[in-house]
């Protein structure tokens, strides 16, 4: 449990931008009853399987999930219970810090992220705090101040999503065709992979304050590791489904760059998270992305995408969310003539927008 003197002033900021009107946002969100999905549930085991058939199957059954929903949960993933909980207790003790601490100590390379700066409007603010750790500092001894027990728990844990994150991915890149595989290996780099810890504190004071607004992934796909308390939230079929958690299973999805890669054949699919009026939440993200300068470009034609790398695909959306507090994210890049599946997404604070 993280003590309400470690919170950041969430409610401060929010009452001043309730102060400011919200005549330019969305119709105010209610905190409603959704119905709950079971995403598809995979069990990674039969990928280890003596028979083909088997393996095969697992491997379809993933590139289905991403192309029909853009999520689907893992088990037997080949991350221990015992790590998941150390860090999930490591993660604990680091938000309970004061937050002078983690906002001004320079923690975790200073990735310290609360709120959003960017919010002109309510609908624009997300009720929750993060570390934003790039993977090239997780090993640094020097970051991590008085938190000495966190760094090994957390290279641990990086490194086996890590491994994860690339085993999906070559999956997915494999079921594209001939050479694809060996193009993830080739282009996804851990100098710009990062892990996200997140926290959202309870919020009992109004339903319409999301814990993230909706957005979507600027990377390859993204492994989330969740507590049980619930409050993610996916777009299917044009309305917002709740996630029912599994305390057995991590929750994969689809990001930007493997929609474009993939010519739409794999779905980057809008998600949020609802604040929860008396449980606090917490979660873990990894996120796969490639080098900065790396070409993402689909190898089906015609092409709906131009082609871009990803530093180009990154500063867009910086600018876009700079100027507008939108991300438009993937209908920037759209050839013409693809006009009509242009989407344009709400605020987002996303970690790797």
């Amino acid at each position: 449990m993280v003590h309400s003197d470690s919170y950041p002033p969430l409610l401060d900021h929010y009452g001043t931008l309730l102060s400011r009107g919200s005549s330019q946002c969305d119709e105010p969100r209610t905190r409603v009853t959704m119905e709950e999905c079971q995403l598809p549930l995979i069990d990674l085991c039969s990928l280890m399987s003596n028979d083909e058939t088997v393996r095969r199957a697992c491997a379809d059954a993933i590139c289905k999930a991403s192309s029909e929903w853009g999520f689907f949960q893992v088990v037997n993933h080949g991350i221990s219970h015992q790590l998941v909980e150390k860090m999930r207790s490591e993660q604990v003790k680091l938000f309970q810090a004061p937050f002078k601490t983690k906002a001004k100590s320079g923690l975790l390379n200073n990735s310290y992220r609360w709120g959003n700066p960017r919010a002109t409007c309510p609908n624009q603010f997300s009720w929750s705090e993060a570390f934003h750790v790039p993977l090239t500092k997780v090993s640094d001894e020097a970051c991590y101040g008085e938190f000495k027990s966190l760094r090994n728990v957390m290279t641990c844990f990086a490194a086996a999503m890590s491994e994860l994150s690339r085993l999906l991915a070559r999956i997915l890149a494999e079921n594209l065709g001939h050479g694809k595989q060996a193009m993830i290996d080739n282009i996804c780099d851990e100098t710009t992979c990062f892990l996200r810890l997140n926290h959202y504190p309870a919020c009992p004071i109004s339903p319409e304050i999301t814990g993230l607004v909706p957005h979507t992934d600027s990377d390859f796909l993204t492994i989330l590791c969740q507590d049980q308390v619930g409050g993610l939230q996916l777009m299917k079929d044009s309305k917002w489904v709740t996630v029912k958690p599994n305390k057995d299973a991590l929750i994969v999805n689809i990001g930007d760059l493997f929609q474009a890669w993939s010519n739409d054949v794999y779905k980057s699919v809008e998600h949020r998270v609802v604040t929860n009026a008396t449980t606090e939440r917490c979660s873990i993200a990894y996120f796969l992305c490639p080098y900065y300068d790396s070409l993402i470009e689909s190898f089906v034609k015609p092409s709906i995408y131009r082609r871009f790398t990803f530093r180009e695909y990154r500063d867009q959306v910086q600018e876009d969310v700079r100027k507008t507090g939108y991300k438009v994210g993937l209908s920037r890049f759209l050839l013409q003539g693809s006009e009509d599946n242009t989407r344009l997404y709400t605020p987002s604070i996303t970690a790797n927008s």
